[in-house]
């Protein structure tokens, strides 16, 4: 089931369809969608899609921030589907992407946010704990707005001591501002606002900018696997 443009809130209207980056008309978003819904019944509400739509962004492809692609294609919706890692921003377009794909508005958000659990190689390659453009979603449902972040795959929640991010359909789900021990752990410190599509030249300015020596290294692995460069983010079983 879709929702008609007639029933959604007119500053709604312009996240439902296709974009360049975020192009929910992709064969390869629509298979995703399709999978992730396929035991759902046909008259499931627009809450139970979007909460299965996140789960299967949050957990189907492995966060790793050392995924960071330097090209601008490399993060249209289409391309993300088939990857098993990646960071915020790709995740939050592949979300987008998905929950536009089932009729249900998605805007894509960025803000900067304060990582204070950082693992030491990850802070050595950045210089600092600030994530310039952390991507978010926002969504419509049932007249309401929620703010949500796949990023964070529930092994890898686990293995750090955070809280999972848990969407159930009547509350925002963005990192957590402490751990399981109470230790302090994101802080959002700055919101750049919502976007139809993704601003991919601005992001990958600011980004290569921010993170000289990330952006160095990441063009030296390109072609190789992102497997064993830190064991915080390797996938399951591959950690040293």
């Amino acid at each position: 089931m879709t929702i008609s443009q007639e029933a959604l809130p007119e500053e709604a209207t312009r996240y439902v369809v296709p974009t360049y980056f975020v192009n929910s008309d992709s064969p390869e978003v629509q298979q995703l969608v399709a999978r992730a819904l396929r035991d759902l019944r046909d008259d499931a509400s627009q809450t139970d899609k979007a909460i299965r739509l996140f789960e299967a962004v949050r957990d189907g492809i492995r966060y790793d921030p050392y995924t960071f692609a330097l090209t601008a294609d490399a993060y249209r919706a289409s391309a993300i589907a088939g990857a098993e890692a990646a960071f915020c921003v790709p995740k939050a377009i592949l979300l987008a992407a998905c929950l536009r794909a089932a009729g249900i508005p998605a805007a894509l958000g960025f803000a900067d946010v304060r990582n204070h659990l950082n693992t030491p190689k990850l802070q050595e390659l950045m210089g600092t704990d600030l994530f310039v453009y952390h991507g978010y979603v926002q969504l419509w449902l049932d007249g309401n707005t929620y703010k949500i972040t796949p990023a964070f795959n529930m092994e890898l929640c686990e293995r750090f001591g955070v809280r999972p991010l848990v969407f159930d359909g009547k509350s925002d789900a963005l990192f957590h501002e402490f751990d399981v021990k109470d230790q302090r752990h994101m802080e959002y410190v700055n919101d750049r606002g919502l976007y139809v599509d993704a601003p991919m030249e601005e992001f990958l300015r600011v980004f290569k900018k921010t993170y000289p020596r990330l952006e160095q290294f990441n063009r030296e692995r390109i072609s190789r696997s992102a497997e064993g460069v830190d064991a915080g983010f390797a996938a399951a079983g591959k950690a040293s």
